[in-house]
């Protein structure tokens, strides 16, 4: 109990900056990713090359390596990604976003990719036949299909980056009040607490799993909702 009394609100607050990291880049990485997905099946050569490099690039780069290149390549030598205004905490906290969103972009674009190539073709056929372009073609028919057979996989991989939010510890991600992410202030708990470290290790593995498990329920009730029936 002296943990709770002593730790209660700083884990409150670590697993608040955690969820808020989880929302932003989730949202950001959604929607980057359905942009790869169109890059990656348009009728466009470059477009195609374009999508593809991007996704080969990140996808087979350490999220570590993505979050430095965030920091110290894009803020400090490029001046850009965050508020040079900002308060460093919220600096940080937009580079994590960036970098966050940008690394689980490319698994949302695959998994929405393998979602439109279960579309049967005659459909997008016979879009084309009523006169319907290819932008229309995806807006109307594919994707709307794509993403209602690839919920499941898309809730994995937005469990994935709930997960992958630890790693912002790597550039100091903090609140204003100095408080680390879950998995900062987890280490700091362990070093200031170090007789109590499997208490520690459940309490934020408690605090993990109430983040992701209702997104696996959620993912597995919207794809009976919303299933399609071919």
């Amino acid at each position: 109990m002296d943990l709770f009394s002593e730790y209660g609100s700083a884990i409150l607050e670590a697993f608040g900056l955690t969820l808020r990291l989880a929302v932003f880049s989730g949202i950001f990485s959604l929607i980057l990713g359905v942009v790869l997905a169109v890059f990656r099946v348009s009728p466009v050569p470059v477009l195609r090359w374009i999508g593809a490099a991007v996704v080969y690039t990140f996808r087979n780069t350490p999220l570590t390596l993505v979050m430095f290149f965030a920091l110290f390549g894009l803020f400090y030598q490029l001046k850009i990604g965050a508020s040079q205004t900002a308060p460093l905490n919220e600096q940080n906290f937009q580079l994590a976003v960036i970098a966050l969103s940008v690394y689980t972009s490319t698994f949302v674009c695959e998994v929405l990719r393998s979602g439109i190539n279960t579309v049967p073709l005659g459909q997008a056929e016979a879009a084309r036949a009523i006169g319907l372009t290819f932008s229309q073609n995806l807006r109307l028919v594919v994707l709307p299909q794509a993403l209602r057979s690839v919920l499941n996989p898309l809730a994995s991989v937005m469990i994935a980056m709930i997960k992958n939010t630890t790693v912002a510890v790597t550039i100091g991600v903090v609140t204003a009040k100095g408080v680390n992410e879950a998995s900062g202030q987890m280490r700091t708990m362990m070093e200031n607490e170090a007789d109590q470290i499997v208490l520690i290790f459940i309490i934020f593995a408690i605090g993990f799993m109430i983040l992701t498990l209702p997104v696996g329920f959620l993912a597995g009730w919207a794809s009976k909702k919303f299933a399609v029936i071919r």
